[in-house]
């Protein structure tokens, strides 16, 4: 059995070790071995989380869950906003990779969350704050704005028709937030935040 086909609950906990060490961490931990390169060109990928998230530099999701070659599926956009394209991608790690974590991991101090509550941007990235100003509504607060900005990218996720026949076979979708300063994830409760 191919180690990363595991369950959602435990792609979870390694991530949240996976982060545990990386928050000591001087250098990735993150196996990134010419052996681990030939393997997975060899036998393919096997992610064991889907990971969407912003594109800001500062957010690294193979080093935060000090994660290697082949770990990780990840998506990146600014304001990790949900599109065709990002769910397409999504869908084909569900569907022809068999991950069974979907995490949308948000950030502080994110510039497209700001973008979008205090200013009025034009050209394309209007197309991501529009996304963002959906989720957050009036909200003022930049952390509870990035928390409602992941969980609006979650219901799109769980809203998806082929997420939806996935759930069946032990899919989950979380959500996080990213403390740029500390280093820590915090995984969100939706009660929590309302």
């Amino acid at each position: 059995m191919n180690e990363n086909n595991i369950s959602a609950a435990q792609a979870i906990e390694r991530l949240i070790s996976g982060n545990k060490r990386y928050l000591n961490s001087k250098c990735s931990e993150g196996d990134i071995s010419p052996e681990k390169r030939i393997l997975t060109e060899k036998n393919g990928q096997s992610p064991y989380a889907i990971i969407i998230t912003c594109s800001d530099s500062r957010v690294i999701p193979e080093s935060i869950f000090s994660a290697g070659i082949g770990d990780l599926f990840v998506i990146r956009v600014a304001g990790n906003v949900m599109d065709d394209h990002q769910l397409g991608s999504v869908e084909y790690a569900v569907s022809h990779l068999g991950v069974k974590l979907v995490l949308v991991l948000g950030h502080d101090h994110c510039g497209a969350v700001d973008a979008a509550i205090n200013h009025d941007p034009d050209g394309y990235i209007k197309f991501i704050t529009d996304e963002i100003r959906k989720a957050v509504g009036d909200e003022k607060n930049e952390l509870k704005a990035c928390c409602l900005n992941v969980f609006h990218s979650v219901d799109i996720i769980e809203s998806s028709m082929a997420i939806r026949v996935e759930e069946e076979h032990g899919l989950m979708v979380a959500g996080a937030v990213y403390r740029l300063g500390s280093g820590k994830v915090e995984f969100l409760d939706r009660e929590e935040i309302s």
